[in-house]
């Protein structure tokens, strides 16, 4: 009987340790990507700069090119530079921002990618999308996952804490974004993937059963590793359904309707965890809880900066951001059947809960 298994896109190294990038010259010449380093390094804001310096002696040949990346604009102008230049794969170093400008800019031109990556804020780190700020909105766009991703917990630990708690709440999320495919599994018979499903569950399960901090190398580390893990689910799925469902759609709407009321994983987090509480899950929305609070990560609206009116507004409104999605926002029929003063309603009790 013949063997059926299938191939599943990984990056050549994952190094997440301090003093990682160290290892990037020589992953380059002896994964035979650029014997000669003849490579273009786009550096981001912040830290983008040291790391440079720490890699000129083993990347001589290599071609700095700076961004202020986050838009559509600025990762297509990126990809113009990069047309024009005779380079073999391109390094990309920073947070988020930079990170998916060059996914996408790299992708856009067939060249290898390879992420340093200089916080821990979301699953952007090896995941096969790039989320791009484009007339007002800020969708995701497809991409190829990192050719190799490096997680120097050194300059993680340098950066903002903010930007490492956030991390936290893109990683719980999973929890409320698999319950919701398994729903439209079960209500609309969506295909679903198992490996990607245990891939995402297993990313959050670490941090929910880590006892650690921030301040702990070894909680960065699982936080480093489940991000990355939570990335290549969506590689794994051919789509972001193990990452993303009703708590994405509540951030999309609320970075519409409400800009600037906190950071994708906060956003992601406090979205995860009333999609949760709505579900009646309530072991599960108690763990959540927990682990929002004891990392200091927002829980109700006003964590944010947000009234119940604004929530409810933003809740009633996410289901318009994908609308092609089936989430536990469109089972219960907000923004369709349900009245708003059930939501209302809803939303308080949500609160009541969290802060009883």
């Amino acid at each position: 009987m013949p063997l059926l298994t299938r191939s599943v896109q990984a990056p050549l190294t994952i190094d997440v340790r301090r003093g990682a990038i160290a290892s990037l010259g020589k992953l380059l010449a002896d994964g035979r990507v650029s014997a000669g380093g003849e490579v273009a390094v786009v550096v981001g804001p912040g830290q983008g700069e040291k790391i440079v310096e720490l890699l000129a002696p083993t990347l001589r040949n290599a071609q700095i090119l700076h961004v202020a990346g986050g838009t559509l604009d600025s990762a297509l102008e990126l990809g113009a530079q990069l047309r024009n230049r005779s380079i073999d794969a391109v390094v990309g170093i920073g947070g988020g921002k930079t990170i998916d400008t060059t996914k996408y800019a790299a992708s856009r031109y067939g060249l290898p990618m390879v992420c340093v990556a200089t916080s821990l804020a979301n699953d952007g780190i090896a995941s096969p999308t790039a989320t791009l700020d484009h007339d007002g909105a800020r969708p995701s766009y497809g991409v190829h996952i990192p050719l190799a991703v490096f997680v120097d917990l050194d300059f993680v630990e340098a950066g903002p804490e903010g930007q490492t708690r956030a991390g936290i709440g893109d990683i719980l999320c999973k929890i409320s974004a698999v319950a919701d495919w398994e729903l439209s599994n079960r209500v609309n018979g969506e295909p679903i993937d198992g490996l990607a499903i245990a891939m995402a569950r297993s990313s959050a399960e670490a941090l929910i059963n880590h006892p650690g901090s921030i301040a702990d190398d070894g909680f960065l580390t699982s936080l480093a590793d489940a991000l990355i893990m939570s990335g290549l689910s969506m590689a794994v799925a051919g789509t972001s359904r193990p990452a993303s469902g009703g708590c994405h759609e509540i951030m999309h709407a609320m970075n519409i309707l409400r800009p600037d009321h906190g950071s994708h994983g906060e956003q992601v987090g406090l979205g995860g965890l009333f999609c949760t509480y709505l579900r009646g899950d309530l072991d599960r929305f108690e763990q959540m809880s927990a682990v929002l609070a004891r990392h200091g990560l927002p829980r109700v609206p006003a964590d944010l900066k947000l009234s119940i009116d604004d929530f409810v507004e933003i809740v009633q409104y996410a289901p318009r951001t994908r609308p092609e999605r089936y989430t536990i926002l469109e089972h219960l029929g907000i923004g369709a059947s349900m009245p708003d003063a059930e939501l209302r309603s809803r939303v308080a009790d949500y609160v009541d809960a969290v802060l009883p």
